[in-house]
């Protein structure tokens, strides 16, 4: 990369910092804010850089709210082609210094607020014209075009122009090798990122592969290269994982929010901030640099996909939000506060079980939507009585509102005597309280902690409800194990161990499993000690899983549901996308009534049980809308 200028307003070794291959959060969309702020898509939005400035100034200053470290200038479309179609053809260099202007006087401000540092990407897009041979416009006028858009983006140098370039939603390698020369020729000193845009196989929209834009891009000269827009952010994901091996240059992911979809005569991006946040660590993973998002993104996005880089943190070092010592003191304290969990036979029942290689009957009771949990109780002392090892309770399934989670554990385990396994997600909660409620469970007795992400609000029956997610399961299963070690999350003595045992998430049914073996095996190396499985109904899954898994296997416990009808079958698959053998589709839309539904049901849950039983350590099986006997009938108790 060329030396970058010096100038007292901007830190070259800042944005030298942005290339070295450390993770860089950028904006989302500019014209989807603006949209949504009344602005028809038949204006000219760069253009608005002079009517309504105030306008992109406040787009600008939510995305560095939200955490972006890297805004782009509304300048997507500012180039002669584009602008002339409005009529604005002689305004390219006013409105691009305007475009620049606006966002650097919003990084200085979030800079003197906030001490924290930011940077202006100048955004090019295509040029909206065919090239030659397909088109009439010739590479030379095309290679101008971007020239002048760019010197008025660099005018004034660093600290009053952009700090790099973002050349994005190319669908033609022909114009990105013109973007490129452009850059060179007029601002050798600035950094340029460039990013194709690509069809729902991953190739470029002229044909070529990605691998092909891979070579060519830095072979021109371009700094860091990349995809954005494109079908959403699995396409993106795809691109990112074929040109990783192919260039050392740092990689650059902007995906849409997903496919748009017309609801109600307005067009909608249904993809949710907590989805692209997920797909955030998948960029990370697979080699990404630069993430940040495309058509359909805003604030709210970036400010998830924010967390969920967080959240990695926390994955690799088990500390989340807390500033580092040096490795010499942080290796020092962590040694002198340490101290050695009990053995897992010791901390629980079902930790004495899995110890011993013993078979767990788990059965899972939902928390009420209300205050009175007679009912639950009554549940679990029924199925107390018939022999059952532990309640399983899970924390606001489907991101509903219910009681929570651990206050009916305290309440079974101390009204009823039975031992309760706590699901905990960390959906509402940030890494302070889950500090402080983890804590708090074991002090009141609960020791066996079911480690889970937790599904998005938009699941449930609250979806404006916003998320927290400053870890997923992985993270927690780091912050737990610390705990069992005596330290909090700053590597504190926390005065003793927590004594949890740990259990973890797996669903063998999930379409990518390639990405669920990976994650299992992460949950693993974090200090997972059992795993139980989603509800399954094909055993050849469950038996392709446990082959997977088999390098880093630990104890699996099956979830084992007894379908009460065919529409509860239909949702298990449809909704839930639980993999369902037509077969079972079958037996369920035969049954004549709904008693007969429900023992069919009942029936089918037993045969999987019995032909799971000598594959894994236990069974974890629903009640279904509180059908207790239902589930001891499965587990052969009555």
């Amino acid at each position: 990369m060329a030396e970058v200028l010096t100038n007292e307003k901007v830190s070259p070794v800042g944005v030298a910092r942005l290339f070295s291959g450390s993770t860089v959060l950028c904006d989302g969309a500019m014209g989807t804010m603006l949209y949504a702020r009344g602005i028809f898509i038949n204006r000219c939005y760069d253009e608005l850089n002079l009517s309504q400035p105030e306008m992109v100034r406040e787009v600008h200053s939510e995305y560095l709210q939200a955490g972006a470290e890297v805004i782009e200038t509304n300048t997507f479309g500012a180039n002669r082609f584009r602008l002339e179609h409005f009529g604005f053809g002689d305004k390219v260099r006013e409105i691009n210094v305007a475009g620049v202007k606006l966002a650097r006087q919003c990084v200085e401000q979030i800079r003197e607020k906030q001490a924290s540092e930011a940077f202006v990407a100048g955004s090019i897009g295509p040029l909206g014209v065919r090239l030659e041979p397909l088109g009439k416009v010739g590479l030379d006028e095309a290679r101008e075009a971007f020239a002048e858009q760019i010197s008025a983006m660099v005018e004034g140098g660093p600290g009053v122009g952009v700090d790099l370039l973002v050349i994005e939603t190319l669908t033609s390698l022909v114009e990105a090798e013109q973007a490129i020369r452009a850059a060179r020729s007029v601002a050798p000193e600035v950094p340029v990122i460039v990013m194709m845009t690509v069809d729902e196989d991953g190739n470029c929209l002229d044909g070529a592969s990605a691998e092909t834009a891979a070579t060519k891009l830095t072979a021109w000269g371009a700094d860091a290269i990349g995809c954005n827009c494109s079908a959403g952010p699995a396409t993106v994901l795809s691109v990112i994982e074929r040109m990783r091996p192919l260039t050392m240059l740092p990689l650059a992911a902007m995906p849409n929010a997903g496919i748009p979809r017309a609801v109600e005569g307005r067009t909608i991006y249904l993809t949710s901030p907590e989805y692209m946040a997920s797909f955030t660590r998948k960029l990370v993973k697979a080699g990404a640099s630069f993430v940040g998002g495309c058509c359909g993104t805003t604030p709210s996005y970036i400010r998830a996909m924010k967390s969920s880089l967080r959240a990695m943190d926390a994955m690799e070092t088990g500390a989340q939000v807390m500033e580092k010592t040096s490795a010499d003191k942080t290796a020092t304290a962590e040694v002198k506060n340490k101290v050695a969990p009990p053995p897992l036979a010791q901390r629980s029942k079902i930790g004495s079980m899995v110890a011993r290689g013993e078979f767990v009957r788990l059965v899972e009771i939902v928390p009420p939507k209300g205050i009175d949990c007679s009912k639950e109780l009554d549940g679990a002392a029924y199925l107390h009585r018939l022999g059952v090892d532990a309640i399983n309770v899970p924390d606001s399934p489907r991101a509903s509102a219910r009681m929570s989670a651990q206050s009916l554990c305290v309440q079974i385990q101390q009204h009823v005597g039975i031992e309760t396994v706590l699901h905990y997600t960390c959906r509402d909660r940030n890494v302070l309280s889950i500090q402080s409620d983890l804590l708090g469970a074991s002090s009141i007795g609960l020791k066996n902690i079911l480690c889970l992400t937790g599904d998005p609000p938009k699941l449930g029956n609250y979806p404006d409800a916003t998320a927290v997610f400053d870890v997923d399961a992985i993270g927690l299963v780091n912050v737990v194990r610390n705990l069992n070690c005596g330290l909090d999350i700053g590597k504190n003595s926390i005065g003793g161990s927590t004594g949890f045992t740990i259990a973890v998430a797996a669903n063998p049914g999930v379409p990518d499993i390639d990405q669920e073996v990976r994650r299992f095996a992460y949950k693993v190396e974090a200090g997972a000690e059992y795993a139980i499985t989603q509800p399954v109904f094909d055993m050849r899954v469950l038996e392709e899983f446990l082959k997977r898994i088999e390098g880093f296997r630990i104890p699996v416990i099956a979830g084992i549901w007894p379908l009460t009808s065919l529409r509860n079958a239909e949702f298990m698959k449809n909704d839930l996308r639980v993999s369902m053998p037509e077969s079972i589709m079958a037996r369920m839309a035969a049954a004549t009534s709904p008693d007969a539904a429900k023992a069919e049901g009942v029936k089918i849950a037993q045969e999987m049980l019995e032909e799971a039983r000598p594959m894994v350590q236990g069974v974890q099986v629903s009640a279904p809308f509180g059908k207790f006997p239902a589930a001891a009938q499965v587990l052969g108790l009555v």
